[in-house]
């Protein structure tokens, strides 16, 4: 399984701050912030109101009820019921306010995420778990929306309450008041504490389920090879491993929540007790009337809920802090840049450059992955290659020795460390990669394609504006007239990687999409590795039509792959060892012969 940031070593997150990390979801709640300003007005007056009940509580007790006042005590029952309809009235209003601008929150958070992942380099989805991904976009703003629902205004909906029902009861009777008071340091301690912990306990927990996602997917996705060889059982092991270690981490986070949660309700309760106990004392020396002591405890018992609730709402906040942080870890990575100023000098140098610099051109171009120990020796190293335009050109070395790493660095999916590579003079580096991309069609050896029709995925190698046509041309050239047999033809959807069509199939597919936007120039990753000979000689015959009118690349394996190109160049030790004809290499180079094995010499014989 890839190793993310998130399942690496443990963080240093000492100077971890909630607040800091929730400010940073501003910029998407600004937008919608009066709906939300107007929802939480409305819930503070919904709570208030119910700080209303206990006061006429005493008044029916000290008044209609002490006078046997039958009409006053009917009178005190309407207020009582209309102040109940309008609290739940006004909460019900609080939730019609916040549901739509929170939907519209969390779609625009998840639409930034993905446009993000779009533009981050390869770089970064190798170093990446796609289940650590697919975590953030969906369980993270998940709760990011339930805080922005819930905690971002009971907060301080309950904190207004709370100092309110206070000062009502410091009013009815002050002694009574402390005695109510007397939990709230321990409580706020408590509260610290639990804060803290929580915090790492819920971090971990999200970051087990992204490991546990991506677990997930990667026995879906590759259930033929589960099956194939029977590993289910081990699967179902690694799958119970990481779900048993979930589960301790949530039972932790049960523990914390629980010892939290005895604190604040016990504390509160007690002094509750202590004030019903010396306010009965009180009304039986006619130091009180039983009406405020009526109305002081049922103040009391309104802020139940928000006392009780702040280990909650607090549980729930840091739970999104820690999920706003995993998202912002992903956002703040840096994008690939869609073009570089200062080296807009460069590109035009090169465009000036003449015929002499046309084609495709490697200069002392070198090669470690970002990650890398910048002591290692790196997998390119000086490479020096020229493909004249309308030339192709083959790529030879043996299995690791970075052809797939070579060709990668000319439509930039990966940055070479040092040195240069230019299209018709252009640096590479100086062009906006939307333009780049434009001009250089790939076809990988493992092809991926999506959950779309048939047309679909070809067509995302053209313009918008290419047609039935261009993909007619293309599938003729890929020999995909299988396609032609498909239940829908071109419209069939092809499932998920494109797994109901068989690797020859998913490939002739790929090199059809490559050539469907007849590029100035061509990748090509050993574009014919999964076809028989027949198909192979087809496909070649084919494609020599297309190679005659581009500037090819073409990494190659077998001898029939290589005598699709005018020349060919031998890959060694991160370096460009030998360039020349395929028969004349096979004579004068001992590494390249043995690479291309018996077969290679067999048809040098012919």
């Amino acid at each position: 399984m890839p190793t993310t940031p998130a399942t690496s070593a443990p963080q240093d997150r000492s100077d971890r701050s909630a607040l800091r990390t929730l400010l940073r979801l501003w910029p998407y709640v600004r937008p919608v912030r009066v709906r939300l300003f107007t929802a939480a007005v409305v819930a503070v007056v919904a709570s208030c109101t119910g700080l209303v009940i206990p006061l006429v509580l005493k008044w029916m007790v000290d008044g209609p009820v002490a006078d046997r006042d039958t009409a006053g005590v009917w009178l005190g029952g309407l207020c009582l019921l209309l102040l109940g309809v309008a609290e739940a009235g006004l909460f019900g209003m609080r939730r019609v306010l916040v549901a739509r601008p929170l939907a519209h929150v969390e779609a625009e958070m998840r639409a930034d995420l993905y446009r993000h992942l779009q533009r981050l380099p390869v770089a970064f989805h190798d170093r990446w778990a796609s289940g650590q991904l697919l975590s953030r976009a969906t369980t993270d703003l998940m709760l990011v929306r339930m805080f922005l629902a819930f905690p971002l205004t009971f907060l301080l909906v309950n904190g207004v309450t709370i100092l309110i029902g206070v000062i009502i009861m410091l009013l009815q009777d002050w002694t009574l008041g402390l005695v109510i008071l007397g939990p709230a340091l321990p409580v706020v301690v408590m509260c610290v504490i639990f804060e803290n912990r929580y915090a790492l306990v819920a971090r971990r927990a999200q970051d087990q389920v992204g490991d546990l996602t991506t677990v997930v997917e990667e026995s879906v996705l590759g259930i033929r090879i589960v099956k194939g060889f029977g590993r289910h059982r081990s699967q179902a092991r690694a799958f119970r491993r990481l779900s048993q270690t979930l589960r301790g981490t949530e039972l932790r986070k049960a523990r914390l929540l629980a010892t939290i949660w005895a604190v604040i309700v016990t504390l509160p309760e007690v002094a509750i007790g202590a004030a019903l106990v010396l306010g009965a004392v009180q009304v039986a020396d006619g130091e009180l009337s039983a009406g405020t002591l009526v109305a002081f405890l049922s103040t009391a018992l309104a802020l139940r809920w928000p006392v009780d609730s702040i280990g909650f709402l607090l549980a729930m906040s840091q739970e999104a802090a820690t999920a706003t942080e995993r998202y912002f870890e992903v956002m703040d990575e840096r994008p690939e840049e869609q073009g570089e100023p200062e080296e807009q000098g460069a590109e035009e140098q090169g465009a000036q450059g003449g015929s002499a610099d046309g084609g495709l051109r490697f200069d002392g171009v070198v090669f470690r992955y970002p990650d890398a120990s910048p002591d290692s020796a790196p997998i390119l190293d000086g490479v020096d290659l020229h493909i004249r335009p309308g030339e192709s050109m083959a790529l030879v070395g043996a299995t690791g020795s970075g052809k797939t790493t070579l060709t990668a660095l000319v439509p930039r999916l990966h940055e070479a460390t040092a040195g240069r590579i230019t299209l018709d003079g252009a640096d590479v580096t100086a062009m906006p990669r939307e333009e780049l991309r434009e001009k250089v069609a790939v076809a990988f050896e493992e092809p991926t394609l999506f959950s779309a029709t048939v047309g679909e995925n070809v067509l995302m190698g053209a313009d918008d504006q290419a047609g039935a046509e261009e993909l007619e041309r293309a599938l003729g050239v890929a020999q995909a007239a299988f396609v032609h047999a498909l239940p829908q033809g071109t419209d069939t959807q092809v499932g998920e990687q494109g797994l109901s069509l068989s690797g020859g199939q998913r490939q002739r597919l790929a090199l059809a999409r490559a050539v469907v936007g007849r590029p100035r120039f061509l990748v090509l990753d050993d574009p014919l590795s999964a076809l028989d000979v027949h198909t192979e000689a087809a496909v070649e015959a084919a494609l020599r039509r297309v190679l005659a009118d581009t500037t090819a690349l073409i990494v190659a394996h077998r001898p029939s792959t290589v005598l699709l190109a005018d020349r060919v160049a031998l890959l060694s030790g991160g370096r460009i060892t030998a360039v020349g004809a395929h028969h004349e290499l096979l004579r004068t180079n001992a590494e390249y012969a043995h690479l291309m094995s018996g077969s290679g010499r067999q048809e040098d014989d012919r």
